[in-house]
């Protein structure tokens, strides 16, 4: 077994392709399209779960059984396939997509995938991927159910918070040395606290004096005008893919 390269993978705009009609289809469909890929999903028959996705037209369903030669592939940048309790199905995938230089991933066989899916936890910009490179995927999951705890939902707006805050340090000129001591005094405060127990005043009350404690003078209106503007921005990009 390799020691993978992690890697965080742009999908925006590209062809995924997954073979299979079942409920696991569906989740890698459904991951696949929040990523922003164009998603297609190839199978003689399809679940509940997969006709909801197409109606909501999230994904594309193509019915046709997967047969190598017909060049079903073509045209993928990402193929996922859950063809794992068909060993001869799952062979004549992973062969055609070496052929084609293309990235496969024949679910629960590693042997059979040039990348691998970690559980991810996602909190806005904030992505935590655990892996176990594909040796114990459901102790990973459980690591991942442990770490929810550690990462609350509020994680979101303080990043875009601290996105913010990084913004005003680099416009008002703060070297990065300071911009990194910000930080850090940002990340030892209480402000995630606030924003966990629902104190947004006193979240962005704390970030403005931290700011002036470095020479950026912003009031706290401002802030929630471009925090408003970051969401807006955010809720624009969901749409377009």
């Amino acid at each position: 077994m390799p020691n993978y390269y992690p890697i965080m993978l742009d999908l925006r705009g590209r062809s995924a392709l997954v073979i299979g009609g079942n409920g696991i289809a569906a989740e890698k469909a459904a991951s696949l399209h929040a990523a922003g890929a164009n998603v297609t999903v190839m199978s003689p028959e399809f679940s509940e779960e997969l006709l909801d996705l197409a109606r909501e037209q999230k994904i594309t369903l193509r019915y046709k059984a997967y047969a190598y030669g017909d060049q079903d592939l073509k045209g993928a940048f990402v193929v996922v396939a859950t063809a794992t309790y068909e060993p001869e199905l799952a062979e004549a995938i992973w062969r055609e997509g070496q052929e084609n230089g293309q990235l496969v991933n024949i679910v629960d066989l590693p042997a059979r995938c040039n990348f691998i899916v970690p559980s991810i936890l996602r909190r806005g910009q904030l992505t935590i991927a655990v892996s176990t490179e594909g040796a114990a995927p459901s102790i990973a999951k459980r690591i991942r159910h442990q770490l929810e705890g550690q990462f609350p939902s509020s994680y979101e707006t303080y990043l875009r918070l601290g996105a913010i805050a990084r913004k005003y340090l680099r416009e008002n000129g703060i070297p990065y040395s300071q911009r990194d001591d910000f930080f850090g005094e940002f990340f030892d405060s209480e402000i995630l606290a606030f924003l966990t127990d629902h104190d947004f005043v006193e979240a962005l009350a704390s970030t403005v004096r931290l700011l002036r404690r470095y020479h950026v003078d912003i009031s706290v209106t401002t802030i929630i005008q471009d925090l408003e503007k970051a969401e807006e921005k955010s809720e624009s990009n969901v749409y377009c893919r």
